[in-house]
């Protein structure tokens, strides 16, 4: 799930490093990767009634994680968006449950936070309240400003942002990996370069 090389993110800038959660592809590490996303909500004592995935990665991520909380006695509804709305049966651009009360949305990483703006007016606009937003990965890199990108989110909806895995996270994983270590001194210096200690 973890790719190191030059990668060029959404916000332009090259990076040493490159986190797929499109990698978590056959049925024990998506239901691992859930796991995590299920424990690190309940964790954050986050109050929430339903759960949201924003298309296209989000969609798996609620339902597989409705699935794993459920397993641990927490059974929560969920819905997702369609990116284009169906013109037959149904109709429209939801699939699932009725967006009420406070919804929880689920991604994997927040780069520009295009995608939790656009699941925040579709939540609003069903008359329902954003909760927060659960990531897999917060890369600790600024935003627009002098900010995380995940602290800009934060404090532009006035939601908290849940990670399951850090960028310090990762460098702590390197460093106590003899096959990845080499990978170390370009991710600490692209932190140096890009990141903020201030993610919350």
């Amino acid at each position: 799930m973890l790719r190191f090389g030059s990668f060029v993110t959404k916000a332009g800038r090259t990076s040493p490093y490159f986190f797929n959660a499109g990698l978590f592809d056959d049925g024990a590490s998506f239901d691992a990767l859930c796991g995590f996303y299920a424990q690190a909500i309940r964790e954050s004592g986050v109050a929430f009634d339903m759960l949201f995935g924003p298309a296209y990665k989000g969609i798996p991520l609620a339902a597989g994680t409705a699935m794993r909380l459920a397993g641990e006695g927490v059974n929560v509804p969920f819905a997702f968006n369609r990116k284009e709305a169906k013109d037959h049966g149904e109709g429209g651009t939801l699939v699932g449950a009725p967006l009420k009360g406070k919804v929880l949305i689920l991604d994997d990483v927040i780069s520009a936070g295009t995608s939790v703006r656009e699941s925040v007016d579709i939540i609003r606009a069903h008359g329902a309240t954003p909760a927060g937003v659960a990531i897999a990965l917060d890369r600790m890199e600024r935003g627009q400003g002098e900010d995380s990108a995940v602290r800009e989110v934060g404090k532009t909806y006035g939601i908290p942002v849940l990670a399951v895995a850090t960028l310090e996270d990762l460098i702590a994983y390197l460093a106590d990996d003899a096959a990845l270590a080499n990978n170390l001194a370009a991710v600490q210096a692209y932190r140096d370069t890009y990141g903020t200690h201030a993610t919350r």
